[in-house]
């Protein structure tokens, strides 16, 4: 079973681009989910999520962090209610470069599902992902920490243990492998081997015509779910 989620991609330019820049790259991935059918994540920072949904129309806007805050104190925090109104539909949590507590994980999680904001989670190991797992984040983004950003992507029985193992835990989670992505067949090949999604940050940004890799990015997507759907079937 594949999660309702499937298939998807996250162009997740982290805080490298802001302003401008971010809204011309959100309008190639907009353009691209226009395209394709895909359903794409677009991660900018905070000030600029109701200036990129104002703006695009395909893409679900996605806020690179939250917390568990109520309306009321909290000088300085992430607001649930204020991302949602910004515009953001989905949200990272427990990223590498911005942990959380399991605690404040779980809550956070409950919060967003409140308010209708998905949920990417993100784990460093399969124990940490089966763990998170039990929390029922819309997307688990399963990445071994030391492959962030060097063009290197884990091996192939590490993808299918993961898709394997959260599957037997809630084979609703949306399973997401992207460290090391770089290239379209690398997003074409976690896909086919089991996972619903990918995404990439320097992938993107470090390639020669970046709005041409989103392309060619949601589009091996695409071609790879509907193989693996294809061979579903006839199983």
């Amino acid at each position: 079973m594949k999660s309702s989620l499937a298939p998807f991609l996250v162009v997740n330019p982290k805080s490298y681009l802001y302003g401008k820049e971010s809204l011309a790259l959100a309008h190639a991935a907009d353009h691209a989910a226009k395209e394709t059918g895909l359903k794409i994540y677009f991660t900018c920072p905070f000030s600029d999520i109701r200036y990129i949904r104002e703006n695009t129309e395909a893409i679900i806007v996605t806020a690179q962090a939250m917390e568990s805050l109520r309306p009321g104190r909290g000088m300085g925090h992430l607001l649930p209610e204020a991302i949602y109104e910004a515009g953001a539909r989905a949200t990272f949590l427990n990223h590498a470069e911005n942990p959380m507590t399991m605690a404040e994980l779980a809550k956070t999680i409950a919060r967003a599902r409140e308010l209708g904001i998905e949920t990417i989670a993100c784990a460093d190991s399969l124990a940490e992902g089966t763990a998170i797992a039990a929390f029922r984040p819309d997307i688990l983004l399963c990445e071994p920490t030391d492959l962030i950003g060097t063009g290197k992507t884990a091996d192939d029985s590490y993808t299918t243990a993961i898709v394997a193992k959260i599957r037997t835990i809630d084979p609703g989670i949306g399973i997401m492998i992207a460290s090391g992505i770089t290239t379209a067949d690398d997003v074409y090949r976690v896909v086919r081997l089991g996972a619903d999604g990918s995404g990439a940050t320097s992938g993107i940004l470090s390639a020669p015509d970046p709005a041409k890799r989103i392309l060619e990015m949601a589009e091996a997507i695409v071609r790879a779910a509907e193989v693996r759907e294809s061979q579903d079937s006839a199983a």
